[in-house]
């Protein structure tokens, strides 16, 4: 077979060691670092991830020291026993033939603890602790931490350590003016700025040796006020060469940036053009980073020349087998990362285990276990959304006879939804590998078939696991039968269009969808260009943090976003997402309106008022009225089922119909299938 991927699985040699291909699992701090009990589990996920061909690992971030802490009594490597343990972690990846790099990563001014330090004392905007300014001999003596830390992983059996010098963590906040109000050597000049970050790799490479792989992740975009230039990252990167480095992995953004970089929203690769043209300046290889979720991404960016490796932290959540898919020209059964952070870094934020809405097995590998049946049962699976897919495709890989219901005439759900909405395009991805993996698993899919209870009662299925999802609340509202009023799914299915004002009813997960979707002309193809304008992103060498005055595209449409309930629209979004969307609703005009009392609808349009005594009355002459008020079960097969002794299983939007959860419903789907 000819290697469908000849740049991405060819080997690189570093001279003293061989990389078995170009594909590097990117850090993600997944929660098991941080307790010593949970290392057998994080070398599980691990040795599932070389199991499944990638070349070189990154672990999550250890600590070199105390006050690098990313959270009170978090990941660190600072004692002998400690690294001891860690080779259950090491082994484990060695025997499945990978290799492993453990990341130091030193947290600065985002410790979320009170002892936190950093060049200056500047707090950041996303935590409450301002940090101590290191002296002198603290410096010196976070530069000897960093170097025994390294040492401690090379004795743990580490192939290599990462240096984490990016996303505004401590070595970025010395390399930043933003950051680094310094008038000793190790401030003021760039010169200066640039010494911490230097002399760390230098005693680092001393303290190792020569023959251990030293990566530094280099931010090479910052992506906020008073960051570095582009002959700063440059001079830097030489530098770091100089002084020792292996390889330099790309770093995009800071955390307290406004600028996304790792949303779904984003496009594809957005960033592989900053590490190019770094790439062409040093002669170490140097490694891409950001939204790069596919082999054929991945192949074109190496078939510049240029850089020379790919790195990918969540697409290896999402499918730990996307190498060897890749290997055997298989990548229409990769479960492609859709970008959603809704388990993975949405979870990390808010210091909750780690792990992945379209593979709810990540990090859960020794307690969520798809083993072949010992019986293989006749299952029938009525609904084709997330929670149906999920269980029919688990439990046909593990070896029953399965047979999928759907009323509707395409798979998916509300993902058939959502990949509508400008921005969600990647959600596609998800349909396309449920749908091949059913066909290739033998599971017998009916499309446009309302089934009945006669009908599966009939059919003699051991099991039926009813996952019929939702349908669009019709809230209580005077004349919200009028004809201007339609639904979402109406709306974005394209059933209906609507005129050139329009008032969105509900502000949640969908109502926010919605609102981006009236907001563009059509659902267009992510447009890096039209992205780069949008958010402000610039390749001008000369601009600090690579930031340009963003421009936006006029809506088409003026729209009004309402919420009966006060405060900020979007508050239980997602922590990574949520801003995102409320910026780009922002950017698009959208009149975001809380605390709305819904009166009444006719022809002069929408009537409000506000509070509980219904003050201010308002008229919004609005063309048509979009609902997103929610969403009710559909369930009505269940007790029918039920009364005539079918074992029956209600999962997903049939199972509980509060705000859509597609991480819910398939963690449902999966675990069904692992207990049946």
């Amino acid at each position: 077979m000819s290697n469908p991927y000849p740049n991405l699985l060819s080997p690189l040699d570093l001279g003293f060691t061989t990389l078995r291909n170009r594909v590097v699992m990117g850090s993600m701090h997944t929660g098991l670092e941080d307790r010593t009990r949970d290392l057998p589990k994080l070398a599980a996920y691990f040795a599932e991830r070389a199991r499944g061909g990638v070349g070189l690992i990154v672990t999550g971030g250890y600590a070199p020291n105390r006050t690098g802490w990313l959270l009170p009594l978090g990941a660190d490597l600072i004692t002998k026993s400690q690294a001891a343990r860690h080779r259950v972690v090491t082994d484990a990846v060695h025997a499945e033939g990978g290799k492993i790099a453990l990341q130091i990563l030193h947290a600065g001014r985002y410790s979320y603890q009170p002892l936190s330090v950093s060049a200056s004392s500047i707090k950041a905007p996303i935590n409450p602790f301002r940090p101590r300014a290191l002296t002198g001999r603290g410096i010196e003596s976070t530069i000897d931490d960093y170097a025994r830390c390294a040492r401690l992983a090379q004795s743990a059996g580490y192939d290599g350590v990462e240096i984490m010098g990016g996303e505004g963590y401590l070595v970025n906040q010395f390399l930043a003016e933003r950051t680094n109000r310094r008038t000793d050597r190790w401030g003021g000049s760039a010169e200066n700025r640039r010494r911490f970050a230097v002399e760390i790799v230098r005693r680092t490479r001393a303290a190792v040796g020569p023959n251990f792989v030293i990566l530094f992740r280099l931010s090479m975009a910052d992506l906020v006020e008073k960051g570095q230039t582009w002959d700063e990252i440059v001079t830097l990167a030489r530098e770091l060469e100089d002084a020792g480095t292996t390889i330099l992995n790309t770093d995009i953004g800071w955390h307290e940036s406004r600028v996304p970089t790792i949303v779904t929203s984003v496009p594809r690769a957005a960033f592989a053009d900053f590490t190019a043209r770094l790439a062409r300046e040093v002669s170490i290889p140097v490694c891409a980073s950001n939204r790069i979720n596919m082999p054929e991404t991945a192949e074109e960016i190496l078939d510049g020349g240029d850089v020379q490796l790919i790195s990918m932290a969540r697409p290896m959540l999402a499918d730990p087998e996307w190498v060897r898919k890749a290997e055997a020209d298989r990548t229409d059964e990769i479960n492609t990362c859709i970008a959603c952070n809704q388990a993975c870094l949405d979870h990390a934020f808010v210091n909750k285990p780690v792990s992945c809405l379209l593979n709810p097995r990540a990090a859960r590998e020794t307690e969520l276990v798809l083993s072949p049946t010992r019986r293989a049962k006749n299952v029938a699976v009525v609904g084709a959304g997330p929670a149906g897919l999920s269980a029919a495709l688990n439990l046909a890989e593990r070896g029953h006879t399965v047979e999928l219901f759907e009323a509707g005439d395409e798979l998916g759900g509300q993902f058939g939804i959502a990949r509508r909405i400008p921005g969600k395009e990647e959600f596609a991805e998800t349909i396309r590998y449920y749908a091949r993996r059913l066909e290739l698993t033998g599971v017998k899919v009916h499309l446009n078939t309302r089934v009945t209870a006669p009908e599966l009662i009939e059919g003699g299925y051991d099991e039926v696991v009813l996952a019929t999802g939702v349908t669009p609340r019709v809230p209580a509202i005077p004349g919200v039968d009028h004809p201007s009023v339609l639904t979402y799914a109406e709306l974005v299915r394209g059933h209906r269009t609507v005129g050139d004002t329009v008032a969105v009813i509900g502000a949640g997960g969908i109502g926010v969808d919605v609102s981006e979707f009236l907001t563009h002309e059509s659902s267009p193809t992510l447009d890096l260009g039209r992205w780069q304008r949008e958010w402000g992103v610039t390749a001008d060498e000369t601009a600090a943090g690579a930031l340009a005055t963003p421009v936006s595209e006029p809506s088409p449409r003026q729209v009004y976003l309402l919420q009966r309930k006060p405060g900020q629209i979007g508050k239980g979004l997602g922590k990574t997402s949520g801003w995102v969307h409320r910026a780009a609703l922002k950017k698009k005009g959208v009149h975001q309106v809380s605390g709305v009392n819904y009166e009444r609808i006719d022809d002069a349009g929408l009537h409000i008022t506000f509070g509980d005594k219904r003050e201010r009355p308002q008229t919004l002459t609005v063309d048509n009225v979009v609902l997103c008020a929610g969403q009710e079960s559909v369930r009505e097969l269940a007790d029918e089922l039920t009364a005539a002794g079918v074992s029956l299983h209600v999962i997903g939007g049939a199972d509980v119909a509060a705000e859509l959860d597609a991480k819910r419903a398939i963690e449902q789907g999966t675990r069904l299938a692992a207990s049946l």
